[in-house]
């Protein structure tokens, strides 16, 4: 197992944190199940986040998942039987052609599909399309929301960015995304705005659901807290703030080993856009994995149980504090 820190920072002396894989018992974690298949359709998004590990942005056209990977992928979902949800993200999955292809298969298998949406593509020209999309076929959505004041939002996300997500919000209430819905669920997500562990996540969802009811008369289902990950962009960001390895010591002096034994790696793979298979999507955007494979190497899905995972200092951002994965903290 080796360390990240070269990879998030070349210049980083060694021993800033003890390795993440000497904290867990064994040295080691290993996946027990597979449920949940996160498929990354590619880079290209409309907007350019500063905390967005992907390095999404609307310049990344090329890095997007062909009709070649897609059929793969639809051939080895349809022949395994424990999958039950399929996870779309990016960049904004919308903008790839296959997003639709792949989603009303899915759904068609009676599989949940989970949009992790990042809101102000539904009001993109050209893609007015995807809120009765998702709507329509019954798809649950995954919103990013880092904040429910304007500031802070457009200071990370970028200018505008608030008032397009709660016109979204809006449009999604109206066509059935409601709290309590069991055929439209809308989740938000919150990310913080700086170098620091998510609140308590119980807490923050109450204020969220306050101030977006009394402001807007928005309603949603859970909020999800996930803690920044320090990998590429959001990395280089704390970089130049000088405040990458206050970050790191920050997730490491907070690990929890009962978050540890709740990662999502243990019943998830993450499929990156060119069809390679990783253990999370963190792992896919800095290319580590404990042994290479693609959605061709493999003749199913699980022969991806009961594998070791790749583990390295950004692990501690999952298992800090109440920890953190796709579903929100980890630990209630």
């Amino acid at each position: 197992m080796t360390s990240l820190l070269p990879i998030v920072n070349e210049g980083l002396p060694t021993g800033l944190v003890p390795t993440f894989a000497s904290r867990v018992a064994g040295g080691a974690l290993r996946r027990n199940q597979l449920n949940q298949l996160q498929i990354n359709l590619g880079k290209l998004c409309n907007q350019t986040c500063t905390h967005c590990h992907v390095d999404a942005g609307p310049t990344k056209k090329r890095e997007n998942m062909d009709d070649r990977t897609a059929d793969r992928l639809l051939e080895l979902v349809a022949e395994c039987s424990s999958i039950t949800t399929v996870d779309l993200t990016g960049g904004a999955p919308e903008m790839n052609p296959n997003f639709r292809r792949l989603a009303t298969t899915f759904r068609e298998a009676g599989l949940r599909v989970i949009d992790r949406c990042n809101l102000t593509i539904l009001s993109e020209p050209g893609f007015d399309w995807v809120a009765e999309f998702l709507a329509e076929h019954e798809i649950d959505v995954v919103a990013s929301l880092p904040c429910y004041l304007e500031d802070n939002v457009d200071g990370q996300r970028g200018g505008g960015v608030f008032g397009r997500s709660i016109d979204g919000l809006l449009k999604l209430n109206e066509l059935g995304y409601r709290r309590g819905s069991v055929t439209h669920r809308l989740d938000l997500v919150y990310n913080p705005t700086g170098p620091s562990l998510p609140p308590d996540q119980a807490k923050l969802e109450a204020d969220y659901r306050r101030e977006l009811s009394v402001r807007y008369g928005i309603e949603f289902g859970s909020l999800l807290t996930i803690t920044n990950i320090p990998i590429r962009r959001y990395a280089q960001y704390l970089q130049k703030r000088g405040l990458l390895d206050d970050y790191l010591r920050l997730l490491s002096d907070n690990f929890n080993p009962n978050a540890a034994d709740e990662v999502m790696c243990r019943s998830l793979v993450s499929i990156s856009w060119d069809g390679q298979i990783y253990d999370c999507d963190f792992n896919q955007m800095i290319g580590l994995s404990q042994k290479p494979r693609t959605v061709w190497s493999i003749g199913s899905l699980d022969e991806l149980i009961d594998q070791p995972i790749a583990l390295a200092d950004h692990c501690y951002g999952c298992t800090a504090g109440a920890g953190s994965g796709c579903g929100g903290a980890l630990l209630h």
